[in-house]
């Protein structure tokens, strides 16, 4: 099932600080609609204080077929190297729709909340809803990381490389990260957590300390955090079609108020829950924001 299946995957991160869910839609054992097909790999233990994991989407269907994968937004920078250009995206304002269509793959290397900065040297909100070049941090060593990615025949492949560009260009330590992972870890895992007064009251920092972190490491704020890893978890748990109905999963999830949460997933995912819930039992790809 589509829960077991997400359950072994975050076995491969020792401290997960990132949501395994936010593909909408129905996703089996990693194969999604038309066939497209979604790996991951942890990276070595030298990198993994910065990098959550390294993903790569697959996919090779019938000339005239189009297959939209859509995904909720992550609190999360990614390099992506994708049509032979390897970019920096930061963490996305909506949902993001890419088109799949004959045969391709993209690859990404996703970095922990708050593992960026050490790259950027400058606040992660300024990547915010923004797609860079490489090339604008790591000028002409972008280009021949871009070719030795092309010349990658697989996942280990990709990964080993990255993980050799990464070493190359790893930054100064920085006293930063791991407080932020461990908030981001309780936002992600700890279901007493439903507002941000919860996280000050826990880590001992003022609302106003905690949205300067935040902005300056993570690029969005706390609560911005909280609302999407909940909401990430929904969506998963009714496309799995196990986790109960919809009000069910609302108030597990920590939401008190019904209108609350239908406001919420509606907004973030451009279809009620009920709706959406139908369209995944139909096998219906659910319409973006």
């Amino acid at each position: 099932m589509h829960r077991a299946r997400l359950g072994q995957t975050r076995q491969l991160c020792r401290t997960p600080t990132a949501s395994e869910y936010g593909l909408l839609g129905a996703w089996n054992d990693g194969i999604g609609p038309g066939g497209v097909r979604l790996d991951r790999m942890p990276p070595s233990d030298d990198l993994a204080e910065l990098v959550e994991r390294y993903w790569l989407v697959r996919w090779d269907l019938p000339e005239g077929r189009r297959v939209p994968v859509r995904l909720l937004p992550h609190p999360c920078v990614n390099l992506v190297f994708d049509g032979g250009q390897l970019t920096v995206a930061g963490v996305g304002r909506g949902v993001f729709t890419y088109e799949c269509a004959g045969r391709g793959r993209v690859f990404g290397v996703k970095f922990r909340p708050g593992g960026f900065r050490p790259f950027l040297r400058e606040p992660v909100a300024h990547l915010t809803g923004q797609v860079r070049p490489l090339a604008a941090l790591w000028d002409t060593d972008a280009d021949r990381f871009a070719a030795d990615l092309a010349g990658s025949a697989d996942l280990a492949d990709l990964v080993a490389v990255a993980e050799r560009h990464l070493r190359a260009h790893w930054p100064p330590a920085d006293p930063q990260v791991a407080p932020i992972g461990r908030i981001v870890h309780a936002l992600l895992h700890d279901r007493s957590i439903t507002r941000v007064d919860d996280v000050t009251a826990r880590f001992g920092r003022s609302a106003r300390s905690l949205q300067r972190i935040f902005r300056e490491y993570v690029g969005v704020s706390p609560k911005w955090v909280l609302r999407r890893y909940r909401l990430h978890e929904a969506a998963a748990r009714l496309a799995d079609g196990a986790g109960g109905s919809w009000a069910q999963v609302a108030v597990e999830l920590g939401y008190c108020d019904q209108s609350h949460f239908i406001r919420d997933f509606t907004r973030a995912v451009g279809m009620t829950p009920s709706a959406y819930t139908e369209a995944c039992r139909r096998g219906r790809a659910p319409v973006a924001a």
